[in-house]
């Protein structure tokens, strides 16, 4: 559901009808739950203190605000704005450190370059080269981290599938015994 759809569902609910009130509390609601988030995020890094609640409302609060074209996150990190920990990098894919991980071992790997490839749903003939490089960057990153015997990945696409930010990515978990199914 896009911003301005949850300002008009919202704004026939409203009993004074009065769109910009309207407008400013689900703007400030998306932003409370997107700070709560992110903090929350940094306080506890290292830690895997976040929960599937947690994850279920970030994910729906982004969604409100995907596909604006806006830099996500994910662009600041590639400007190097954002501090991350390298683990990979090459021409296509750039790939760090979670901060908050969900297992042992958990990398992002992110395409370089949006493209328009905010999510997996969206991708058209010219990503295909980026989507199969995503996934051979994570065999070698997953050689690397010594995780022969097995590891995950996972894509998390749109508001249903927990995508909290929309430039497409692979999360690489790994470090465990990987539990089914996962969701």
């Amino acid at each position: 559901m896009s911003l301005c759809l949850l300002v008009q569902h919202t704004s026939i609910q409203s009993p004074d009808n009065n769109l910009h009130s309207v407008f400013s509390s689900a703007f400030q609601q998306t932003l409370s739950s997107l700070e709560k988030r992110w903090s929350g995020l940094a306080t506890h890094a290292g830690k895997g203190a976040s929960t599937m609640a947690d994850e279920e409302a970030a994910a729906q609060a982004v969604a409100s605000l995907q596909d604006t074209g806006a830099p996500t996150v994910f662009n600041k990190v590639l400007k190097k704005e954002i501090p991350s920990t390298a683990v990979y990098e090459d021409d296509l894919v750039y790939a760090f450190r979670d901060i908050s991980p969900q297992a042992p071992l958990h990398i992002l790997i992110i395409p370089k370059h949006r493209d328009g490839l905010t999510q997996l749903i969206k991708a058209e003939e010219r990503h295909k080269e980026v989507l199969g490089h995503l996934l051979y960057a994570a065999k070698l990153i997953a050689v690397q981290e010594g995780l022969e015997d097995g590891y995950r990945l996972v894509i998390n696409d749109g508001p249903n599938g927990c995508q909290s930010v929309y430039h497409l990515h692979v999360h690489l978990l790994g470090g465990r015994q990987m539990r089914w199914p996962p969701g």
